[in-house]
């Protein structure tokens, strides 16, 4: 086992001593994102069979949770990288800076967020008003705010099946789950709830049901009942389109095209960031990076996008590859 040498500073070679030295690892660890799970899974696994290192561990903890562990440190027991499907927080900014961590932020791609059924059932146009109308925990009835009281979508409108409102989706530590609050649910709240500060609220009574960051789970769940629907990233649905349909969002469908052009309204960034200061200290780093960032891996033709990761456009991509491969930190 090789010795956890920080070479990045003088406050990093600190950091380093206060983790102690404990035996040190030459595996890359990487937390974070559900949704970016498969596709740096991919990474690691191409990377490890080039042979000159190992393949990197990769956990499912969720953007939120995978934040929390990423910016908690530097040192052998902190991961070298977090997958997150929302842009860091300046409040996990803050909290990286003030314990030596300068995240590396790499954008990866685009993905949509789909809410889907199985094909099993009669697949449905929504609105983003019908939406925040079934999931919100408070709504507008007769210019009050009241508890949301649709049971069935019927009750939302007489066009949407007689059914019961059932939706699985992410819990509060994930990012697909930030991102469908501010993609759908902040932008169809009506003023009156957006007065109440009410807009990111999801209701507790059963309608929906935190179903945690194991999307293949949700789809099992799906299966099992034609009436429920499923909240998750659209590469989830790319790779069970046997089995489940995404719901089109005002008349579109969640598509590989329609979501690279910005057609399809309920599309987001998807990111990877890198711990700077253990780079040349943790073997491979600068290696994974230039893997991950390569035209074989992110670009169109790349084998990522034959996972369901909408590539970003030719430039946007140049700039990503050369920012990440030259390890330019926020805030650096």
């Amino acid at each position: 086992m090789k010795k956890f040498l920080l070479t990045a500073s003088a406050a990093t070679i600190a950091l380093a001593g206060a983790v102690g030295a404990a035996a040190a690892r030459d595996q890359i660890r990487v937390v974070g994102s559900s949704t970016v799970f498969p596709f740096t899974t991919a990474v690691a696994e191409r990377f490890g069979q080039s042979g000159a290192f190992q393949t990197p561990v990769v956990e499912s903890t969720g953007t939120g949770g995978g934040m929390k562990l990423f910016c908690a440190g530097v040192g052998e027991s902190h991961p070298d990288f977090t997958n997150a499907s929302r842009p860091i927080k300046d409040s996990e900014l803050e909290t990286c800076k003030a314990n030596g961590v300068t995240p590396v932020e790499i954008k990866v791609g685009f993905d949509g967020i789909v809410l889907s059924n199985s094909k099993a059932a009669k697949q449905i146009d929504l609105t983003k008003e019908q939406i925040f109308a079934a999931l919100a925990k408070n709504v507008e009835v007769d210019g009050k705010v009241v508890a949301n009281p649709h049971t069935n979508w019927s009750d939302i409108d007489a066009g949407l099946p007689n059914t019961k409102i059932e939706v699985l989706g992410p819990p509060p530590t994930s990012g697909t789950r930030d991102a469908f609050v501010e993609l759908v649910m902040e932008e169809a709240c009506p003023e009156a709830i957006e007065a109440a500060d009410g807009c990111t609220e999801i209701r507790e009574d059963g309608a929906y049901v935190e179903a945690g960051e194991n999307d293949n789970l949700i789809v099992q769940k799906l299966e099992a009942n034609p009436d429920a629907f499923g909240i998750f990233g659209f590469s989830f649905l790319d790779q069970n389109a046997d089995k489940l349909q995404g719901s089109t969002i005002g008349g579109v469908a969640p598509t590989f095209d329609a979501i690279a052009d910005g057609e399809y309204g309920v599309s987001r960034s998807l990111f990877v960031y890198a711990k700077k200061e253990h780079v040349g200290a943790i073997p491979g780093m600068a290696e994974f990076i230039k893997e991950y960032t390569s035209d074989t891996a992110w670009g169109p033709e790349g084998y990522l996008a034959d996972k369901g990761l909408i590539p970003l456009p030719d430039d946007a991509r140049a700039k990503q590859a050369e920012d990440a491969q030259a390890l330019k930190g926020m805030g650096s």
